[in-house]
């Protein structure tokens, strides 16, 4: 037995692909087409349903891939929002020297961008209200650290892994399971173990919905921790809820009434973007999983879009895509795709990250990265409606 992950190093060297790259590799080696310059790019001509704008994420584990070879990388920044057909990242240089990466490099970003993208719209629907990222369990252990960063740069306060701090430079969040309450068999005194057993700096935030009703519960932890008491989280399952928002409106009136107005309502469990927008106006904070971890997936795809001939480029490509070299410009909240040579007084979106196989630009931080999206997030709106 064993886990079924594949190494960096396999994956570096192109062992993770799809089989037909292999094959073209070996046809074009045995009819000596060897050394053919192409520029790919990778681009989604199909963003999800509804959607009308994704954020770009994966690159640095793509530059990673690609460190070393004898390729130029341009590609928007890390965190940028983008548009349907716009060129996101181009490899340029031998095919025979990165073609087998293809599969990786999509899958790199394709999933990364997703997350990062459905983090970007939560955070966007929840205004000024904090959400945790709460999704580890809904992955394999073995791509967690990528996942909290691509929600983390997408947009979430912060993420629940407990390695976050080391990978990310983020304090892990979280509360307490509901394991503790049943190990205790009390919730007073799971409250109160808790408290007595966690560090001093840890908000102290009960759960609230185990043994009784959300309300005696609620009423219970604030009338046990007092002033020490931050808030309380709500992960009633579905088959209990009923009107989630008449039990938290419930629970908010019952602690004004008995003097806890400080105390923050915390909810969790199975939200997407309708719920959040029908509870922000009544919580403090969400815990958001599942709906961020599996997204709808920005699709990906990766085209040659020029080849070098007789000392030239010459725009090529497969029907149904845009052929050349391309530049995006943004002019305030508005794109324009445009052959690489024209230019534009706005803001050119594709950089050069790398020239022979060696990094030419600094990578930001995901700090950094997080606080490009939410910049970004006043000027693209979020449409649910479809």
């Amino acid at each position: 037995m064993k886990l079924h992950i594949a190494s960096p190093q396999e994956i570096r060297e192109g062992k993770i692909t799809d089989i037909y790259f292999e094959r073209t590799s070996k046809a074009l080696e045995k009819a000596g087409i060897t050394d053919v310059k192409v520029r790919m790019e990778f681009h989604s001509y199909g963003l999800p349903k509804g959607y009308e704008w994704a954020v770009f994420a994966g690159l640095e584990e793509s530059l990673y891939l690609l460190e070393g070879k004898n390729v130029n990388v341009y590609a928007m920044d890390e965190g940028t929002i983008f548009r349907e057909v716009e060129p996101v990242m181009v490899i340029e240089g031998n095919y025979m020297d990165f073609g087998v990466l293809e599969t990786s490099i999509l899958g790199i970003i394709r999933h990364a961008s997703s997350i990062a993208t459905k983090a970007a719209r939560v955070k966007s629907l929840a205004l000024d209200k904090q959400v945790i990222f709460f999704g580890l369990r809904s992955v394999h252990p073995a791509i967690a650290p990528m996942v909290d960063r691509s929600a983390y740069v997408g947009g979430m306060d912060g993420v629940s892994g407990a390695f976050s701090e080391t990978e990310l430079g983020v304090k892990p969040s979280g509360t307490m399971p509901h394991a503790l309450m049943l190990v205790v068999g009390d919730n007073v005194k799971a409250w109160s173990l808790f408290d007595k057993g966690v560090d001093p700096e840890v908000p102290r935030i009960m759960l609230v919905d185990t043994f009784e009703d959300e309300r005696t519960e609620a009423l219970k932890a604030a009338q046990l921790l007092g002033d020490r008491l931050y808030g309380i989280r709500l992960d009633t399952p579905s088959s209990r809820r009923g009107n989630f928002r008449k039990i938290i409106q419930e629970i908010r009136w019952t602690l004004n009434l008995h003097g806890y107005s400080n105390v923050k309502i915390i909810v969790s469990g199975g939200l997407d973007e309708a719920q959040i927008v029908e509870l922000r106006d009544y919580v403090d904070g969400f815990g958001v999983g599942t709906s961020v971890a599996f997204p709808s997936s920005v699709d990906f795809s990766a085209d040659i879009v020029e080849k070098f001939i007789e000392g030239k480029w010459v725009p090529i490509t497969k029907r149904g895509k845009w052929p050349g070299f391309k530049q995006v410009f943004r002019c305030g909240n508005k794109d324009y795709i445009v052959p690489w040579a024209n230019e534009m007084s706005c803001e050119p979106l594709v950089k050069k990250y790398m020239e022979n196989g060696k990094m030419v630009r600094e990578l930001p931080t995901p700090k950094e990265i997080r606080e490009k999206v939410i910049s970004q997030l006043k000027e693209f709106q979020v449409n649910i409606s479809s």
